[in-house]
């Protein structure tokens, strides 16, 4: 079971946050405004924050049962379930494997199709993310925001095959709505928005203007308004 923060009361919506992030230090404003009228579930993914583990050999699969088991615990049985970048990829598995327990699924920061040029641009992920092992008061603040040793995470990443692409791409398969909020600024996940709809009519795309990979922080006002607009439809 996840360490998780729970506010408000209504329906229930669980936010899934990014890479190296926690439960309450992610959609931050996005979680006081629907805390007025829902249910808001912020759960520390496994290794981050005080959801405690060393283990991510099957991060992905494994998230998603660590999810599912939250929810029983909370005696929650469906979902309007929201992620980015990481959170997005966890919030896909999930509903690939467990599709009865979504209402909605709204995901943004991820790229739909593997780039012809992956290896370089992974190349340089990896090469920043060593840059960023080197800073002290990188680590510092890391370490005080994860019980788990977050750098597992970095170690994680350094693997070329890690992205789950096909997941991504069979969002296109969901009978539930999907809504996909893309930034402007990320080529490789606005593709995204031209190859969704065409195959799957449940998927909504929105594309915001000065935005990249993450949306809710950059945009958190437009961001929130189009999450709520979605979220009603239903």
């Amino acid at each position: 079971i996840l360490h998780t923060n729970v506010m408000g009361n209504g329906k229930p919506i669980v936010f899934v946050h990014t890479g190296l992030q926690t439960g309450l230090l992610d959609f931050e404003f996005q979680r006081e405004y629907f805390s007025h009228n829902y249910q808001v579930i912020s759960p520390d993914l496994r290794g981050h924050g005080r959801s405690i583990t060393e283990n991510t050999q099957n991060f992905f699969e494994d998230s998603a049962k660590d999810l599912l088991e939250t929810l029983d615990y909370l005696k929650v049985s469906a979902v309007h379930l929201v992620g980015c970048s990481l959170g997005a990829l966890v919030a896909i598995k999930f509903a690939h494997m467990f599709p009865e327990r979504v209402i909605t699924l709204a995901i943004s920061g991820v790229t739909p199709v593997k780039p012809e040029n992956w290896l370089e641009i992974h190349k340089e992920d990896v090469n920043g993310q060593n840059n960023l092992l080197q800073n002290k008061e990188f680590a510092n603040y890391f370490d005080h925001l994860h019980e788990s040793d977050w750098r597992q995470f970095i170690h994680f990443g350094k693997n070329e095959n890690w992205y789950p692409f096909e997941d991504v791409k069979a969002v296109t398969k969901f009978e539930f709505p999907v809504l996909f909020i893309v930034g402007e600024k990320k080529r490789n996940e606005t593709i995204g928005a031209s190859i969704y709809p065409e195959i799957n009519s449940n998927v909504r795309i929105a594309i915001v203007p000065f935005a990249g990979h993450l949306v809710h922080d950059e945009q958190p006002e437009i961001d929130t308004k189009i999450l709520e607009v979605f979220i009603k439809t239903v």
